[in-house]
């Protein structure tokens, strides 16, 4: 059964966010991945949460906020569990994410200087299902390198209740404003 205070707390920073209008500050995202990251034990950067691109093209991270700027995942990625996740509408469970074939230049980005990168060992990935549509995925991951502890195994109540987070979470995607493109014109 999903955890009832996991969809209150992120129906309340949901409501921040809403209040707050315009695309959601780099503030109120991390408040939102803390609490996620909180409900399941991890990090905060154990956190994913990825947008459907308006032309259904490509999938692009609005938190952790650091990898807005580092770039998105076209649909066609076939090695890819965000994108796995969007055309099967179903989440998943992989509790040996180190030999299940991904792309790993999002493991690669460091933090800051006290957050390193660390590969991702085990990841549950769930749909923002709105109307039918998907229009973005939420995922959770334990990092950390080979032989050190992890952390538990995922569940099917883990998955459950990130789907639940992913229902709510969808419904605010769809109504955010796109951040502006830029040019490079001036």
């Amino acid at each position: 059964m999903p955890d009832l205070d996991l969809s209150l707390n992120v129906a309340k920073q949901v409501e921040a966010m809403r209040k707050a209008g315009g695309f959601p500050s780099p503030e109120l995202l991390d408040k939102l991945g803390s609490v996620i990251a909180q409900a399941f034990k991890g990090r905060k950067d154990e956190v994913a949460l990825l947008q459907v691109s308006p032309d259904g093209k490509m999938l692009s991270f609005l938190f952790p906020t650091k990898f807005q700027k580092i770039g998105a995942i076209p649909l066609t990625s076939s090695h890819s569990l965000a994108t796995k996740t969007i055309r099967d509408k179903r989440g998943e469970i992989v509790n040996n994410f180190s030999v299940y074939k991904h792309p790993t230049v999002f493991e690669s980005v460091d933090f800051s200087a006290k957050e390193k990168a660390t590969p991702i060992q085990k990841i549950v990935s769930a749909p923002m299902v709105v109307d039918g549509k998907v229009v973005g995925v939420i995922q959770v991951s334990r990092k950390g390198k080979p032989g050190d502890p992890i952390g538990p195994d995922f569940t099917p109540p883990d998955l459950a209740e990130l789907n639940t987070v992913g229902t709510i979470l969808g419904k605010y995607l769809v109504t955010i404003p796109r951040p502006a493109a830029k040019t490079g014109k001036k």
